[in-house]
C-alpha cells in the first residue's frame, strides 16, 4: 500500500479529467460502474434509490482497484527511478494508472448484463508511463446489495528473481468522506452477534491501522451505520483507516476512507494469482450478515495442491511456480520460517496438527509456533519441538498442540521453523498442513 497518502501528492489533480468509457451492471438494488478509460477499475457505485456514488474518485490512487507489490525496492525501469517518496514503494503495478496521471489500457472487456469481465495492462505507480510486465483480471457479478469479485494478476516479468513476500492489497477500497467511521468485528467470539468496535487509529507516522477481522469484514460507514463493506472469504487481515475531514458524499473530495484486504504474498515472475471479494453497499447488519455466509465450518486445512495457499516464507526460497502438488523450500539460509496467512480459529477445536511433509536434511527436530489472536507476533511461549526424519521421503507428523499450557483460546497463525540452521543441499516437501479435532483424521 502506498504509504505517503495520495491526497498529500500536491502533483496529483483534484478531478480526473478525462471522457469516460463506462461499463455498467445493475439490479433493483444497486448499480456499479466501471471504467474503461481506467483500467477497468470500479469507480461508479450507488444504490438505485438515490444513485448517490459513494467510491472516491479524487485522483487515480483512489477507486476500487487491484494492486500488487514486490521487488525490488526501489524498482526503476527504462532509466527512470521514483521520487523519493515513492521508494519504499518497490514494484507496483496499479489497475487504474500511474502517479503522473497516465492511465492503464483496456485489452478485453465483456458485459453480457450479469457478468462484467474486464482485463488490462497496468501502470507502474512510482513511474512514468511504464507498463507493467503483467496483466490483471476482474470479473464482476450483482447479488442484491453486493457486488461478488474474482480477480487475477498474470506475470511475465523479465526479472526471475524469486523477491520476498509483499503484503498486497487485496483490493484496494476508497469511499467518500460522508464513510469516516472504520469498523470491524476484532474480538475472539466471531459470529455470535458479539459487538463491533471502530478500528483504533494507528500510531506513530504509518497513515492506516492494521488488525485481524475476525469475521472476515471490515466496513467504511456514516453515523448511521450505513455505507460500504469489504468482506475478504477465508480472510481475515485487514489495514484501512481514514484520511482528512468528515464531509459530503463527493466523488471528487480530497477526504477518504481506506480499506484492503491484507494477504503477504510471493509473486513469481510467471506466475497466476486470484483472490475473491465482496463489496456491499448497505447497513451495518447488512454487511454483517453477508461476511456470516463465509463462516468456516471447520478449523483451517491448507492443501498445497497447485498454490502456496497464502503461505510465505522468512530466509527461505522454494521452487516457484507453477506449485504441483506441494511446496519445495530450501534451506540454505539461517532460521528458515515457513509462516502462514492470518485465518483464526479457536484452540479447544483443534489441539492437533498434522503435517504431511517430507525433509531432506541432517538435522533431526523441527519446531512449530503459533500467534494466539491477543498476541502481536509469534513469540518463545507458544511452541512444541517435534522429531523429523531426514530421509527424503513423506511422512506424517503429528503435533499435540492441546498438550501445550499455552495453546488456548483464539488463534491466528502458524509457523513452521523446518530446521534450525542453514544447511546446503537440505530441503522440505510441504503437501499439507491441518489443523483438526482427532490425530486420525
Amino acid at each position: 500500500m502506498r504509504l505517503v497518502l495520495p491526497f498529500l501528492a500536491l502533483s496529483l489533480c483534484s478531478n480526473l479529467l478525462h471522457a469516460e468509457r463506462m461499463s455498467w451492471l445493475e439490479n433493483d438494488r444497486i448499480k456499479l460502474g466501471v471504467d474503461l478509460d481506467l483500467g477497468g477499475a470500479i469507480t461508479f457505485l450507488a444504490e438505485k434509490k438515490d444513485g448517490a456514488n459513494v467510491i472516491n474518485n479524487f485522483d487515480l490512487g483512489r477507486q476500487v482497484q487491484l494492486s500488487f507489490f514486490s521487488g525490488p525496492v526501489p524498482f526503476e525501469a527504462n532509466g527512470q527511478k521514483p521520487a523519493e517518496h515513492w521508494r519504499h514503494i518497490g514494484w507496483n503495478p496499479i489497475q487504474t494508472g500511474d502517479d503522473f496521471k497516465n492511465a492503464s489500457r483496456i485489452i478485453a472487456h465483456e458485459n453480457d448484463g450479469k457478468l462484467l469481465h474486464v482485463a488490462c495492462i497496468p501502470l507502474q505507480w512510482p513511474l512514468n508511463n511504464v507498463p507493467g510486465e503483467c496483466t490483471f483480471d476482474s470479473w464482476l457479478e450483482l447479488d442484491g446489495p453486493v457486488v461478488k469479485a474474482r480477480a487475477r494478476i498474470t506475470n511475465t516479468r523479465s526479472d526471475h528473481t524469486q523477491y520476498p513476500a509483499r503484503l498486497q492489497e487485496l483490493p484496494a477500497v476508497y469511499a467518500n468522506a460522508s464513510f469516516h467511521r472504520v469498523v470491524s468485528y476484532q474480538g475472539a467470539k466471531p459470529f455470535s452477534n458479539d459487538a463491533v468496535t471502530p478500528v483504533p487509529k494507528p500510531q506513530g507516522k504509518h497513515p492506516w491501522s492494521f488488525w485481524p477481522g475476525t469475521e472476515g469484514w471490515a466496513a467504511l460507514v456514516d453515523e448511521k451505520d450505513y455505507g460500504l463493506g469489504l468482506i475478504t472469504p477465508g480472510r481475515v487481515h485487514f489495514s484501512g483507516g481514514f484520511a482528512g475531514q468528515p464531509g459530503p458524499n463527493d466523488t471528487h473530495g480530497n477526504s477518504t476512507g481506506y480499506l484492503a484486504g491484507q494477504g503477504q504474498e510471493i509473486l513469481d515472475h510467471n506466475i497466476a494469482y486470484e483472490f475473491r471479494y465482496e463489496l456491499v453497499l448497505g447497513s451495518l447488519d447488512e454487511i454483517r450478515a453477508r461476511a456470516a455466509h463465509w463462516k468456516p465450518t471447520h478449523p483451517p486445512v491448507w492443501r498445497f495442491e497447485q498454490d502456496r495457499q497464502g503461505w510465505h516464507y522468512q530466509n527461505v526460497t522454494d521452487s516457484g511456480w507453477p506449485v504441483k502438488d506441494h511446496l519445495h523450500p530450501r534451506f540454505e539460509q539461517d532460521d528458515p520460517q515457513l509462516v502462514s496467512p492470518q485465518a483464526f480459529w479457536q484452540a479447544e477445536a483443534a489441539p492437533y496438527l498434522v503435517i504431511e511433509a517430507a525433509f531432506h536434511t541432517m538435522q533431526k527436530q523441527a519446531t512449530i509456533m503459533w500467534q494466539p489472536h491477543e498476541g502481536r507476533g509469534f513469540s518463545g511461549e507458544g511452541l512444541i519441538a517435534f522429531p523429523i526424519v531426514g530421509d527424503g521421503e513423506f511422512h506424517r507428523h503429528v503435533i499435540h498442540l492441546g498438550a501445550h499450557p499455552k495453546y488456548r483460546g483464539g488463534m491466528l497463525r502458524l509457523r513452521i521453523d523446518p530446521v534450525g540452521q542453514a544447511e546446503s543441499g537440505a530441503w522440505m516437501k510441504l503437501r499439507a498442513v491441518k489443523l483438526t479435532a482427532s490425530p486420525e483424521k
